[in-house]
This record gives C-alpha cells, sequence and structure tokens, in this order.
C-alpha cells in the first residue's frame, strides 16, 4: 500500500494504491464515508481483493487532499465526484468498480450522473439513494454546530453510537478507538463543508433504474443511519442489484465485520466479465 498523490488543476488528491505499477489489473475505487478520510479502507488493503488494483482516495479537504473553491462558491457534492472522475482518468485510465460506503455512495451517485461510462459495476454499502429529509437536516445543522464548539473530537463523540452496531460497541473497543482517530485527523473545514455537500445533495431515487450495470448493495445488520429497510428498497430499484447483509455491523461494516465484507465484495467481484 502506498500513498500517492495526484494534481488536479490547482488541487492535490491523495490516495491509497495497492499496486503502482499494476498494468492490466481491474481496479477498484473504494470512496470513504464521513467524516473518516480513505484511512477506513486500510484493512481491506491488507491482502484482500488478489489480482485487482486498489485505489482509495481522500475526498477533497479530507487526509491530504487540498480544498480550494473560489470565493462565493458553495460546496457541492459534485466537488467530490469531480475528485473521483479525474483519478478514474488520470490514473485507472479505464472503466473502474466504484465503491462507496455512507457518503462515499452520495459521491457514487454524483459520479454517475457526471461520467456514467467510468463505471462499469457499482458497489453500495450503508448509503441511500434519497436526499436528506427536513429531520435529517435538521440534524446535520446540529453537527455544524458540535462541530465550532467542540470540533472534530465533538464530532466523533456524538457520532459513535450511530456509526458503530451494538455488537461492535460491546465486543470490539478498538474498532471504536480506530474510528475515532479517524476522525480527530480530520480537518474542521474538510468535516463542515462534507456537511454542506450531504445537506444540500440531490434526490438520487429517479437515477436508479437507468443504473444497468451489476450492482452490489451491502448493508448492517444493526445500521440505524442507513437501516436495511432502506437499502433492500434501493436495491429493488435497481434492475442488476443484489442485496447482502451483514451480521454484528453498524454502519461501518467494513471495519466492523471485515472479513464478511470482503467476502461479500470478493464474490460479487468474481461474477463480474473481465475488462
Amino acid at each position: 500500500m502506498v500513498r500517492q498523490y495526484l494534481q488536479l488543476g490547482s488541487r492535490t488528491l491523495s490516495y491509497l494504491d495497492n499496486d503502482p505499477e499494476a498494468a492490466g489489473k481491474p481496479v477498484l475505487v473504494m470512496v470513504h464515508a464521513f467524516p473518516l478520510g480513505s484511512g477506513m479502507w486500510e484493512p481491506q488493503f491488507r491482502g484482500a481483493f488478489q489480482g485487482w488494483r486498489l485505489l482509495a482516495p481522500d475526498l477533497r479537504g479530507f487526509g491530504g487532499s487540498t480544498d480550494e473553491r473560489a470565493d462565493g462558491v458553495a460546496p457541492s457534492i459534485d466537488d467530490y465526484a469531480e475528485d473521483i472522475v479525474g483519478l478514474v482518468r488520470e490514473v485507472a485510465r479505464g472503466p473502474v468498480v466504484l465503491a462507496g460506503l455512507s457518503m462515499g455512495g452520495y459521491v457514487a451517485f454524483a459520479v454517475l450522473r457526471r461520467a456514467p461510462g467510468l463505471v462499469r459495476a457499482l458497489i453500495l454499502a450503508d448509503t441511500r439513494a434519497s436526499a436528506d429529509t427536513l429531520e435529517g437536516r435538521a440534524g446535520r445543522k446540529a453537527m455544524l454546530t458540535v462541530l465550532e464548539h467542540d470540533g472534530p473530537q465533538g464530532v466523533a463523540r456524538d457520532m459513535m453510537p450511530r456509526l458503530l452496531g451494538a455488537t461492535t460497541r460491546a465486543s470490539n473497543p478498538d474498532v471504536e478507538e480506530t474510528v475515532r482517530l479517524l476522525i480527530k485527523r480530520q480537518s474542521p473545514a474538510a468535516i463542515r463543508d462534507a456537511i454542506h455537500r450531504m445537506m444540500d445533495r440531490p434526490d438520487s431515487l429517479p437515477l436508479l433504474p437507468s443504473l444497468t450495470m451489476p450492482t452490489l448493495v451491502v448493508v448492517g445488520e444493526e445500521d440505524t443511519l442507513t437501516p436495511p429497510a432502506d437499502s433492500e428498497a434501493m436495491a429493488a430499484r435497481l434492475p442488476q442489484a443484489s442485496l447482502v447483509r451483514i451480521a454484528g455491523a453498524g454502519h461501518l461494516t467494513n471495519l466492523e465485520q471485515g472479513q464478511a465484507f470482503e467476502a461479500s465484495l470478493e464474490d460479487f467481484l468474481s461474477g463480474l466479465p473481465a475488462n
């Protein structure tokens, strides 16, 4: 696993790459959740997905990626889509399998609106297609207040009971410590702008019937942020979707039940046609 940097105009995009010298391998791009950064995927870079090149970017502002906008330009979920499109075109140089967890799923939908030809298969984990409800927007505004007063540490404190399932919190405290560290590493500006980007993202439900590529929907059985019922409804609208529920996991399935998460993805990837 190597940390790489890509210049996209005046911005720098940081990303993890499991095989920078790879030639001809199929590519899996993994888009991180809020507010964690690419480091959340490090367990998946430790030997899983043999035969695949893995790319995991830090969305702009997170990790080592910069975020530069002209004065007066509001942050948009399409900014993140631009990051992914740039990475695919400059590094992968061909259609990829695109995986997004939580906020990463919102980004995947934005990529598919912008450049659907770059995605040959799709993985949506612990996410939803609908826009924020009024209640959801109110929750994000409350999080902005927490961020202003207590910083990333306060965001980690308030989110932890919803990010991790009851099984993880009771039996695997190391995961909680890892997640807290990943959140505390992020800048307040990155977290603030991500909240605005998620709060103002468009409804992607009308997009779903047009997504005819093979799709895997993954959800933790104990996910309360994007419950299994939401994933079931989303999968039902996707023409070529299969659904996997991960026992003993909440919202961060890849960290809480890594082996089951990886097995579900590897099974899906093994069934895809060759590039």
